[in-house]
């Protein structure tokens, strides 16, 4: 294949979404995959909605997920300026060219003029569009529209009876009709470009080869192809990847889960459990493998086995394998991902650092269990309840079995006598009092279980008394005993 280049250019106007983090991730599994470019620049056309904060959270997002760029914000490079904004002048430079060659003109219609074309079109059943009033504006036609004050557009002149046909990488061959289209504006009023000429002056001049990106694009693609054509640029190929929808088949929204990166790194997910989420949303590898690193990923990512089909966001999905991957991840790195949870819940003290044993021993109890780490807190709360009372009458019953008083008093003495307490020495304590009372498992675990949370799922023992400690885990037999 060519020397790949590709981009990932998105509108500073709101955090980093589900949609464009996965266009993203397939353009740069392309760049990685045949050791091309990936370039990251900002479309900030949008003047009122765009901000540098929105910029920097997108660019932080990128980094988190681990999709780093070659070239364009905050890298540099030889094709720059990498955001439009810093890039009028070459827009305006091309749009003269067009104007020149008799490819676009000045338009001067109103907003109430043309809100009229388009319900005058609706009425009449047909697909709102330009007609084209101000194609063959005279000179005087324009002195009289100057002198209203009226400030023009520059609309592209649409050739008439073309097909235009979008090669693409994904979906084959899309015709579009030329005459369904209508002279589209490439600058607005006001000197700045639309998307549609933007893009094109921005892929061409930078070289790109590739353009990956959503689906909804597709019905850009003409408008672009033709001004591609008009200013004899070579188009890139493109490949448009499918909607990603919800569950329930419509539209993907905040209520079939969170829609922003960042909102997802709060929660305490993992950027790889992201990623192999988000590639699988619309591109399905070759066997029945589901879990892949990036370097897997890299190798196997081929468009080709891009679906035309929606994608479904499944939240189940994702954290089932985020769970995959938190249970794969050292103790370590969970117990700093969770402090800040457990800080604001009141559990543990500003003086808690991700280092403590005792941080790592409580982590490592419920690491099992969680989905996402900000989880945690409704998992351990079981450690920092002091006034907990049993979760049902079926568990005071099992204290009430008549083996308990010889369990609690011989736990009472062997937890005295320990001295250290540890997962490892509370575990051959627990052995031993089965082996000395002769009772089974079940006769022991589970009512000590009880008598010390309350409840009878939860953490293993072994973890529940070290945590606790001896004066509290003691404290807690002798209130549980009281309530009997």
């Amino acid at each position: 294949m060519e020397s790949v280049r590709v981009r990932f250019a998105p509108s500073p106007t709101g955090p980093l979404h589900i949609g464009g983090a996965r266009s993203a991730l397939f353009n740069w599994l392309l760049a990685r995959k045949y050791n091309g470019t990936m370039i990251v620049r900002i479309e900030d056309t949008d003047l009122e909605r765009s901000s540098r904060e929105s910029e920097e959270n997108i660019l932080k997002a990128l980094e988190w997920l681990g999709l780093d760029w070659d070239e364009g914000i905050g890298k540099g490079g030889s094709n720059g300026p990498y955001r439009q904004t810093e890039r009028l002048d070459i827009y305006r430079e091309y749009a003269q060219k067009l104007l020149a060659a008799g490819q676009a003109y000045y338009c001067y219609c109103t907003e109430e003029e043309l809100d009229a074309e388009r319900q005058a079109l609706l009425a009449k059943g047909e697909m709102p569009r330009y007609l084209g009033k101000c194609r063959h504006l005279t000179e005087e036609d324009r002195a009289r529209y100057e002198a209203e004050g009226r400030k023009p557009v520059i609309r592209f002149r649409v050739p008439e009876n073309e097909n235009i046909v979008v090669r693409d990488l994904v979906r084959g061959n899309v015709v579009f009709e030329s005459n369904g289209i209508g002279d589209y504006v490439i600058v607005k009023s006001d000197g700045i470009p639309t998307y549609n000429f933007a893009v094109v002056l921005d892929d061409a001049l930078m070289g790109i080869t590739h353009v990956v990106r959503g689906e909804e694009h597709l019905s850009n693609t003409p408008r672009q192809l033709m001004i591609y054509d008009a200013l004899g640029l070579q188009a890139p190929q493109f490949a448009h990847v499918s909607l990603i929808l919800g569950k329930d088949r419509s539209k993907m929204s905040k209520r079939h889960g969170a829609t922003a990166i960042e909102q997802y790194e709060k929660l305490g997910y993992l950027p790889e459990a992201l990623v192999n989420f988000l590639v699988l949303l619309g591109w399905s590898p070759e066997g029945e493998e589901e879990i892949f690193s990036l370097e897997q990923l890299v190798e196997q990512f081929s468009l080709d086995r891009v679906a035309k089909n929606p994608a479904v966001f499944d939240l189940d999905k994702l954290n089932w394998l985020n769970g995959y991957y938190i249970r794969q991840s050292p103790v370590e790195r969970i117990a700093a991902m969770a402090l800040p949870y457990l800080k604001e819940a009141g559990y543990v003290s500003d003086q808690v650092t991700a280092d403590s044993e005792w941080l790592k021993m409580v982590v490592a109890s419920v690491q099992e269990y969680l989905s996402y780490v900000a989880e945690i807190t409704e998992h351990v709360k079981i450690y920092f309840n002091e006034d907990f009372d049993f979760e049902s009458e079926e568990a005071k019953n099992i204290l009430l079995d008549e083996d308990f008083p010889r369990v609690a008093e011989l736990f009472k003495e062997k937890i005295t006598a320990l001295e250290e307490l540890t997962p490892e020495t509370a575990k051959q304590m627990l052995k031993a009092l089965t082996k000395e009372l002769k009772l089974g498992g079940k006769k022991v675990y589970m009512p000590l279980r009880v008598a010390l949370t309350g409840q009878t799922h939860g953490p293993e023992l072994f973890y529940i008394i070290p945590i606790l400690g001896k004066e509290k885990a003691l404290a807690r037999l002798a209130s549980s005993q009281a309530k009997l």
